[in-house]
């Protein structure tokens, strides 16, 4: 059962995790394999901002269900072939059942395309300019709890990225869509105390060599 106070679920091997992923096998694949660890690789980077967008007002797993589409009519989130695109494949877009068809994020994932190449430019990689924001040890709760997560949807951080981007011209980049990336992308450790993945996570962490 997992305790649900503290937002834990036991998964089907007995171990206690993190509840959001309901034990559902796609989800808890996320969860344990994708969720919190960190990421490097501009395209995955870009990838998720971009899903997290979309899913603005929907669920993670709609999204989560749909993103083999999303990258078969995103180009893989190649942000240079995606910058490209014209008002004719914005139509097709719209067109495609099997992503979510809003008019205003589909137009928002290729300006944001634009912009992230102008970022990899002027940084080198789209990496090396979100992995500055990393939160330092003091912006950090001393436990993650189901509380505090509940509290905290937004933080400083996310605040400040969501600003920075913006600024830059990025769009559906607000704090808390932000944050659920910082989250995703390994950022922040945000796995629960008591699941089975925080510690792995952690480890992951220290050895993991951040863009410069």
């Amino acid at each position: 059962m997992g305790n649900e106070n503290a937002g834990l679920l036991d998964g089907p091997d007995g171990k206690a995790r993190c509840f959001w992923h309901g034990n559902l096998p796609d989800y808890l694949h996320y969860h344990d394999h994708e969720w919190g660890r960190p990421v490097t690789d501009d395209r995955r980077l870009f990838e998720k901002i971009c899903l997290e967008g979309f899913q603005s007002g929907l669920s993670w797993l709609t999204i989560l269900r749909k993103r083999e589409n999303f990258r078969e009519a995103f180009a893989n989130f190649d942000f240079d072939k995606v910058a490209r695109f014209t008002d004719q494949d914005v139509e097709r877009l719209l067109g495609n059942a099997g992503i979510i068809r809003h008019r205003g994020k589909i137009a928002s994932t290729i300006n944001n395309a634009k912009r992230a190449r102008e970022m990899a430019d002027e940084f080198g990689s789209l990496a090396v300019w979100f992995w500055k924001f990393e939160p330092g040890p003091g912006e950090r709760p001393e436990i993650v709890d189901l509380a505090h997560l509940r509290a905290n949807p937004t933080t400083a951080v996310s605040v400040r990225i969501s600003k920075e981007l913006k600024k830059r011209g990025w769009s559906f980049v607000g704090p808390t869509t932000v944050y659920a990336f910082m989250q995703a992308m390994g950022l922040v450790n945000d796995h629960l105390e008591g699941c089975v993945c925080r510690a792995e996570v952690e480890k992951e962490r220290k050895t993991f060599k951040r863009p410069k």
